[in-house]
């Protein structure tokens, strides 16, 4: 049996007539940049994180850079974040001309460790940046408390969480601003890159819309130096064909877990360890990640045997040869780089199906019997 990491063409076959026909009409119209399809988005996601403002822009890396410069982070600063993320992560903070300062994540949700965060906090600190990883969000009360106290904002990256929840509040609600990413892989992926801000605050979501177009406000008079990341009317327009399907994807998500979950604890219960969805949260499951010991080993047997996975990350930020001048090594965050070595996430698409899920589960069970 070959089971894929993501597979898209069920999806898009239950969709093509609609997708299609938007298509037509975009192209019909010849209006491609900035238009209804857009706008629609925009008040769509806004509203569905329960927010005023969604600022569409070219991609989620963009989304990440864009806020923080909106936020006044730059030069001289400093922005506490996760280093157990995507590199858009830390490279949007630089990007930005501020500094990243990486404290280490909790080993059960794979989130930011907000004990750890008041301890990393120095007078240069700008914002703190959680990014809600795999679907989870990050337990935001006590990094809101954080932030209060010492003044500073917060940018969620919410790349892999749309739709996620915490104690009830919806991503986006409870920082200065959140991203998204609409990354074809992404819960709601469009046909190429996508991305949003959303936020309830009026001046940071003025400042965004003004930097997503060079920076300019009216046409061709530029007050600050702003970047061409406008969200492209195409894909805005795939988006909101896909948008209200967004929740039965996200059910059907979650329904995919909780059969792993049961497999896994059934067979594996002392070997593998299955995902945490923390009592106050809701997760959507952008990924599904275990812990493993011989993760390598692991990875290369499903592979020969039709079974696809990724690691996401192996190689922490602090880490990274790029950020090497910020003086951190091997051991300073040791949370993050053990999850770094045992971390593999497994096939994860609505439409995946229960016999892909025993089969992937009978696989592992195969190899550490071997």
């Amino acid at each position: 049996m070959k089971v894929p990491m993501l597979d898209l063409s069920e999806q898009y076959q239950r969709l093509r007539t609609e997708m299609l026909a938007v298509l037509d009409e975009v192209m019909s119209s010849s209006h491609f940049i900035l238009g209804d399809h857009v706008k629609k988005l925009e008040n769509d996601i806004a509203a569905y994180s329960n927010v005023k403002h969604g600022i569409g822009c070219g991609n989620g890396s963009d989304a990440i850079h864009i806020a923080l410069q909106a936020a006044g982070v730059g030069p001289g600063d400093e922005v506490i974040t996760t280093p157990f993320t995507f590199f858009a992560t830390g490279g949007a903070i630089v990007r930005a001309g501020a500094k990243p300062v990486f404290v280490d994540i909790d080993p059960v949700t794979f989130n930011i460790d907000p004990t750890k965060i008041a301890a990393a906090i120095t007078e240069k600190t700008k914002a703190i940046l959680p990014v809600h990883l795999y679907g989870q969000m990050a337990d935001m009360d006590p990094i809101v408390e954080i932030a209060k106290k010492h003044g500073l904002f917060i940018i969620e990256d919410a790349a892999q969480a749309i739709g996620a929840k915490y104690k009830g509040k919806n991503v986006g609600e409870l920082g200065t601003a959140a991203t998204y990413s609409f990354f074809p892989t992404k819960n709601l992926g469009a046909y190429g890159d996508g991305g949003m801000i959303v936020t309830n605050d009026d001046e940071i979501a003025e400042k965004c819309r003004v930097i997503r177009v060079h920076g300019s406000k009216p046409k061709y008079y530029h007050h600050v130096l702003g970047y061409n990341s406008r969200l492209d009317e195409m894909q805005a327009a795939i988006l909101n064909v896909k948008f209200p399907h967004l929740n039965e994807w996200s059910k059907l998500r979650r329904e995919r877990a909780e059969t792993y979950t049961h497999l896994l604890n059934e067979m594996l219960g002392d070997v593998v360890v299955t995902p945490v969805e923390v009592e106050d949260r809701y997760h959507v499951f952008h990924q599904y990640t275990i812990r493993v010991p011989q993760r390598d080993e692991l990875q290369a047997f499903l592979k020969e045997n039709g079974v696809a996975t990724m690691v996401y990350y192996p190689l922490p930020l602090h880490l990274q040869p790029v950020f090497q001048d910020l003086g951190y090594k091997e051991g300073d965050l040791p949370e993050a780089e053990k999850a770094a070595k045992e971390a593999v996430s497994l096939p994860m698409f609505p439409e995946l199906k229960v016999e892909q899920q025993e089969y992937v589960v009978a696989k592992i069970a195969e190899f550490y019997k071997k």
